[in-house]
């Protein structure tokens, strides 16, 4: 709070030293304010919102006898502690009154006139002098004076009478009766710097017990909670974590935990003790001098109201700015969103126009908002020196007319109102460290209360004698608790026989997996019942139910231990011998005997270091070494090639023998020597019975087979061909992991996954051949992918800072604003040593002996203080203004550029999910702002704290440097403070971080296999590993208690010590060098104030380091140079562009997913005027093909030629404005109809009549003539305000006004309902003619009659040649047309 360092300054407080002298971000609470804001926003939060449901006491519920007890004890200390500044102001008050007395007792005796006789002083009776009349003329004026008012006399001594010179008598009493030669001022000095002391060292002591105790019962308190939120959540139905994420749950056991510990930690001790000090300063004020109190607290109330409207102002403004900028923001996420489309029709530099008109608002409200600070900022100063001013004036007619205070009091009473209103404003921040912790609490603690739908530690239902190992389903409806619209089971009923083994097959979404999980009893079934040999399972003890079922999953779950350790998680307790013959069982005995370490071999972080054949098989170990009654094997081998699955599958068999087995699958080389092969449909099973009698049915088996084996016949013929080399059965390895993720992220997360979107697709032909094909790649890549993901994030961390001169050169263009701001911050700089001059000045005029003198000594002095509050007030609004002015002109410089640049990007770039849409407009908005902590404010807050530093250290010098130099010894000491207090909050944090991050890791691998645990029932473990890793952050927590308490104790008593010696060897050179005591006020309050100065400017790196890592990434984004380059001018050009196309051996993978090969020599070509339509599955490259086409990409390998030209070779500008494209959902801006229309050609002006032209081929003019704003009818977000056909004919009108040559059309009908599909497909073929065009369609009516029909699969070329050709072929394309399906 501005002034408080004032008063530190001289009272040395040891506050901490950001506590005062705002800096722009600590709007309120932290003045002199009685009230503080930010507690009152804190509490009319809370009503609105009731997210805070635990009241602060119920925070500690976990303590123990033992810990409230080391509470109270801190809690005295605390209050004792806060006591002590006070206390200080006693000592102080009376220092100062003997300083004065003693230099009235040497005015005195420097009068020759005057003599001291039995110490006391006296006219000398003797004494004349030449002009003794006219002296005694002007003398008795003095006396008459003297006797009207009464001087304070300290140490009463009694006046000697002597009744025969009575008029000598009366004279001498004029003198006061002043004694003399009592006073030894270093003797004195002495006493004073041993209060001091034995104060330093009590708050010493109390500090550090205050907070040692409070930190450590916090620790216990926060083990506690940790243990008990940790082993509730593990307890919790797999339901629950659907509900909740995992990310979720792990933030909360790190931030929340945390955030309700500091609510109990040494906050709790802190508010206590500034609580306290506030309480006795206004006591002190009131006990001493109830007076001046009144006067000082009249005048709080402007302080009050300045920073109440300051905040008010502020944060009413921030809201202007993020609004303003919010619109901006809006354009820059929409573009990026849509950033192919953006760039198909060359739109970049449009957007960077509007991006910029949008921002020049938002950097209005921040120059207004800077200007209002300063304003605020300067009056607070201002009505701060008034104070002052008024305080003085008023209290020295209280010491000099009345007599009512010594000089001594008025110091107590003024510096015991300013600190209680000082530590009343930081005591503010404290009640918001409550008010987080208190919410933090409420979702921890409601979990710790909430008790589990199904318990997995429950011990209570029964356990069977024999198990046979029958399941049944009766009439089962389920929907999962996160989706409860979507009906996954529908009254399924299906009966498994023990001993034989069941398939279950269907399309995805149909329920299989739902109910392998209901006989686990992850869930329950909302209707019917499961029963295991007649008994219903939820009757059954849930360990042991779960202990008779072996599961092998899809992507097995791996622990980061040995290899012999995860298959022990499978029984504990188990031999060597039996982990032995289970992994032989399992096929895997000879791999691992192959590995160096055989058994021992670490699996690493989710069983990373093992290929997808090995984890399999290591899982298949852990299930059987249970010796399981019922298998369920979950599409156990779809991750695997060719090779590991033969193994695995072979193992598989060995082990279903004897076993109730249900088998989930979708290669049906797997399924076909099932007992029984149950087809799920809707949630229902559908049909049932062997292989044979399902495929005579042709019902969904059936379906599904056919797509099968056409796939594979495809596959094998293309791996015929290219089995010549080793090379290329690697290559073919790979792209049989290519395939549709559909099934992966389906396991990833069965909540992600509705039922709608698949419905459509019933027989659901994709599933067959991606799913066998299956994510391979993913699981392989999954632990990489983890591992690259790590190292990805940390090589984001760590940016080295950027040079400060290239921060600045970006601020050039302002620096006459700059140079203007840095003089403003010069001169408010050299206010505060200006007022430690001042106030020294003040204490001199009280042993100034002639009245007349000393009133207008004093009046000057108050008048100057007045001056000073108006420069400041001046200053201040000038240093704001100037420099948010040109902090925010680099923001919006910033953020042009960097939109600018990340356009330039090529579209691959944005692949990244580092540069997600969000992620990149959340740089944009608050990375360019954070600059700003480099320049601007920044420079001001350092050429502040320096002339600050300056200003002070030549006045100290200059009336003292003896004094000076003891002084500065403790400079370092005062500064190290400052620094602790910042840094212990800081530093600490870290290392709790690193403590905590082993128990992180375990409730991390915990949280997300949460599934697999409970398969296994290993839930308790878990927890007590998790327990084990708590030990040593308490031990860690308990250590930091010591240390962060003495560093506390030692910032606080700094201050204390400081003072005793200063005063003590001020003492001296009063006496022995002649010094005047004024001085001593004067250097001491100098340094003190620049000391604190000092620790405030160290205060502000953090901004600045923030700043520098923000500005440092910024130019990471502005110095990448994209691969594809949009802006650059180079590369071929040609006028007569034909439109013709060929595709020489193109081979693809998308730079985010280097593992899954896309395109696999891609051979095909298109004339000019001629259409291509491409055919296939998802995710067989179509799409891709087109984008390679548009150069979003290049291809890695493999030519793409246009016209002859090499397509890597050609202007990217000039080649996207000559291809028009029409997606599935294309993307509309926010604007109007016409105006979505021009953005077709955005390298001319487009007219209306073009426009009206291009609508009228699209089949649209009608529409939007129908339409009350015809053209100027705003589409809404993202074209909402449209059906799918408008849009979609808007979309095609966009690329007609181009004239491009090329025309690609993906999906551009399949989205629509009949009657839409016939109106933009006749749009379409207008729109064709004399183009070249290529065709992606999933409905065959759509590209029968395209010249070239290619089809594809998972990246080759299986088949090309018009309708007729492909149809007499009897090829995939027949098979496709005849069974109808659609290829998706």
């Amino acid at each position: 709070m501005p002034g408080s360092v004032k008063l530190r300054s001289i009272k040395k407080l040891g506050r901490e030293n950001n506590g005062y002298d705002l800096s722009d971000e600590e709007t309120n609470g932290s003045y002199l304010s009685m009230t503080s804001p930010k507690q009152d926003t804190k509490f009319s939060g809370k009503d609105d919102v009731a997210a805070i449901r635990v009241g602060f006491f119920q925070l500690f519920r976990f303590a123990s006898c033992r810990e409230v007890l080391k509470m109270s004890l801190g809690g005295v200390c605390a209050v004792l502690h806060g006591s002590a500044q006070p206390l200080m102001l006693l000592v102080f008050g009376m220092l100062t009154d003997t300083f004065i007395d003693y230099d009235i007792e040497l005015t005195e005796l420097s009068d020759p006139r005057k003599e001291c006789v039995n110490n006391t002083i006296q006219w000398r009776q003797n004494y004349t002098s030449p002009d003794a009349h006219n002296h005694t003329d002007h003398f008795n004026q003095t006396v008459v004076n003297f006797l009207n008012q009464t001087v304070v006399n300290f140490l009463n001594q009694t006046v000697v009478w002597d009744g025969n010179q009575s008029s000598w008598a009366e004279l001498n009493q004029s003198t006061g009766g002043r004694s003399c030669g009592l006073l030894d001022i270093e003797y004195e000095m002495t006493n004073f710097a041993y209060y001091y002391v034995a104060i330093g060292t009590a708050v010493f002591l109390l500090g550090y017990l205050q907070i040692s105790l409070w930190v450590s019962s916090a620790a216990r308190q926060i083990q506690i909670i940790r243990k008990m939120y940790f082993s509730k959540v593990m307890r919790m139905e797999i339901g629950w974590f659907d509900c909740n994420s995992v990310g979720e749950l792990n933030t909360r056991m790190s931030d929340d935990i945390n955030k309700i510990n500091d609510a109990i930690a040494d906050q709790v001790s802190i508010f206590i003790q500034r609580f306290t000090t506030f309480v006795c300063g206004f006591l002190m004020g009131f006990v001493k001098g109830w007076k001046l109190t009144l006067v000082i607290i009249a005048a709080s109330p402007l302080i009050g109201v300045g920073a109440a409207l300051m905040a008010l102002f502020v944060a009413k403004l921030t809201g202007q700015e993020l609004q303003a900028y919010a619109k901006a923001g809006a354009v820059a996420d929409e573009v990026l969103s849509s950033i192919r489309t953006v760039a198909a029709f060359g739109g970049e530099k449009k957007e960077v126009e509007r991006y910029d008109r949008n921002l020049l608002s938002a950097q209005r409200w921040g120059i207004r908002k800077g200007l209002i600070m300063g304003f605020f900022t300067g009056y607070m100063w201002f009505i701060i020196f008034l104070c002052y001013a008024l305080a003085f004036w008023y209290g020295s007619s209280l010491v000099v007319d009345s007599g009512e205070y010594t000089p001594g009091t008025l110091l107590q009473v003024f510096f015991g109102v300013l600190i209680a209103a000082l530590n009343l404003g930081q005591a503010s921040p404290c009640l918001e460290a409550f008010a987080s912790g208190r919410g933090a609490a409420t979702i921890i603690f409601e979990t710790i209360d909430r008790e589990p739908e199904i318990d997995c530690f429950s011990e209570a239902g029964y356990k069977l004698d024999k198990v046979k190992g029958d399941i049944e389903f009766h009439n089962v409806t389920f929907h999962y608790p996160s989706r409860p619209e979507v009906k996954i089971l529908d009254q399924l009923s299906v009966a498994v026989k023990s001993g034989e083994t069941t398939a279950f097959v269907g399309p995805s979404g149909a329920g299989k997996s739902t109910a392998v999980q209901l006989i686990q009893r992850f869930y329950d079934p909302k209707e019917g019942m499961v029963t295991l040999d007649g008994h219903d399972i939820r009757g059954l003890h849930i360990q042991w139910l779960r202990s008779l079922i072996g599961i092998v999953e899809q992507e097995p779950v791996l622990f980061a231990t040995t290899i012999a350790e995860n298959i022990r998680y499978g029984r504990p307790g188990v031999s060597m011998d039996d982990i032995v013959m289970a992994a032989k069982e399992a096929n895997a005995y000879n791999f691992i005997q192959d590995l160096p370490q055989k058994f021992d071999t670490m699996v690493g972080e989710g069983g990373g270091q093992m290929s997808g054949g090995q984890k399999q098989r290591i899982a298949i170990a852990r299930a059987l070494v249970r010796n399981p009654r019922i298998l369920l094997l979950d599409m156990a081998t779809s991750a695997l090639d060719n090779e590991s699955e033969a193994v695995v599958q072979e193992a598989l068999d060995k082990v279903r023998m004897g076993r109730t087995t249900i088998s989930i699958a979708h290669r049906l080389s797997t399924i076909k020597n099932a007992d029984v092969i149950v087809g799920f449909e809707h949630g229902r099973a559908v049909e049932r019975g062997k292989h044979n009698e399902l495929l005579e049915r042709k019902g969904v088996y059936f379906t599904l087979v056919t797509l099968q084996s056409q796939g594979d016949k495809a596959l094998n013929q293309k791996a015929r061909q290219m089995a010549d080399s080793e090379a290329a059965r690697q290559e073919e390895k790979k792209s049989l992991s290519r395939a549709g993720s559909y099934r992966t992220s389906f396991r990833a997360s069965i909540r992600q996954r509705s039922r709608s979107q698949l419905s459509s697709l019933v027989p659901e032909a994709s599933m067959p051949i991606a799913a066998e094909l299956g994510p391979r790649a993913y699981s392989v890549s999954q632990g990489d992918m983890k591992m690259s993901a790590v190292a990805e994030e940390e090589e984001e961390e760590h940016v080295e800072p950027a040079p400060v001169a290239r921060i600045l050169k970006y601020n050039a263009p302002e620096w006459p604003y700059m140079v203007v701001g840095t003089i403003g911050a010069a001169i408010n700089g050299g206010v505060n040593p200006v007022y430690s001059l001042l106030f020294s000045q003040i204490l001199a005029t009280f042993s100034v002996l002639d009245p007349v003198a000393q009133k207008k000594e004093i009046n000057g002095i108050c008048m100057f203080f007045v001056v000073v509050g108006v420069v400041s007030f001046f200053t201040q609004m000038l240093q704001g203004y100037a420099f948010s002015k040109s902090g925010e002109l680099l923001t919006s410089r910033l953020r042009r550029l960097g939109f600018h640049a990340m356009l330039g990007q090529e579209v691959g770039w944005f692949d990244d999910h580092r540069n997600s849409p969000g992620a990149l407009t959340t740089r944009l908005a608050t990375d360019a702002s954070q600059v700003q902590g480099a320049t601007g404010s920044q420079i001001g807050m350092i050429v502040n704290s320096m002339t600050n530093i300056g200003v002070a250290v030549i006045i100290s010098f200059y009336f003292s440097w003896k004094l000076s130099l003891v002084i500065m010894c403790f400079l370092p000491f005062l500064a190290l403070s400052g620094g602790f207090q910042a840094r212990m909050l800081t530093g600490f944090a870290k290392q709790d971080k690193q403590a905590m991050e082993t128990a992180g890791r375990i409730s991390g691998e915990a949280l997300n296999n949460i599934r697999t645990i409970a398969g296994l029932g290993k839930e308790r473990s878990f927890v007590q590993m998790y327990e084990a890793q708590l030990e040593s952050p308490y031990q860690a927590a308990l250590k930091k208690a010591r240390v962060y308490g003495a560093c506390y104790g030692f910032a606080q008593c700094i201050v204390f010590m400081a003072n005793s010696a200063s005063y003590r060897f001020g003492g001296y050179l009063v006496r022995q060098e002649g010094l005047h005591f004024s001085l001593v006020f004067r250097v001491i309050s100098a340094i003190v104030t620049s000391g604190t100065a000092l620790g405030r400017a160290s205060s502000y790196t953090p901004d600045y380091a923030k700043a520098k890592i923000s500005a440092a990434r910024f130019f990471q984004l502005l110095d990448r140079v994209p691969t594809i380059s949009v802006y650059s001018q180079g590369g071929e050009k040609w006028d007569n562009f034909k439109g013709d196309l060929e595709f020489i051996d193109c081979n693809f993978t998308y730079p985010t997913r280097p593992d899954i090969q896309v395109l696999n020599g891609l051979s095909v070509s298109v004339r000019p005027g001629q259409t291509l339509a491409f055919v296939g599955s998802s995710g067989c490259g179509k799409s891709t093909s087109v984008q390679l086409l548009e150069r979003f990409y290049d291809p890695d390998h493999g030519k793409v030629i246009i016209d002859g030209h090499d397509s890597t070779h050609v202007n990217v500008q000039f080649l996207r404005s000559k291809i028009g494209i029409v997606s599935q959902e294309p993307i509309l801006f926010d604007c109007s109809i016409g105006e979505n229309i021009k953005y077709g050609d955005n390298l001319r002006e487009v007219g209306m009549n073009d426009v009206i032209s291009a609508a009228k081929k699209a089949q649209l003019h009608d529409f939007v003539m129908s339409l009350p704003e015809k053209y100027d009818t705003n589409v809404g977000s993202q074209g909402s305000q449209l059906s799918r056909g408008q849009k979609q004919r808007i979309a095609i009108a966009r690329a007609i006004i181009r004239d491009p040559k090329i025309l690609l059309l993906d999906e551009a009908t399949s989205a629509l309902d009949t009657e839409s599909e016939k109106t933009v497909q006749d749009a379409l073929d207008k729109a064709r003619e004399g183009r070249t065009c290529i065709v992606i369609a999933h409905r065959l009516s759509t590209i029968q009659n395209s010249d070239i029909i290619a089809v594809m699969s998972r990246g080759f070329l299986m088949e090309q040649g018009s309708h007729d050709h492909l149809m007499s072929l009897k090829g995939a394309y027949y098979k496709l047309v005849t069974t109808g399906a659609p290829i998706s």
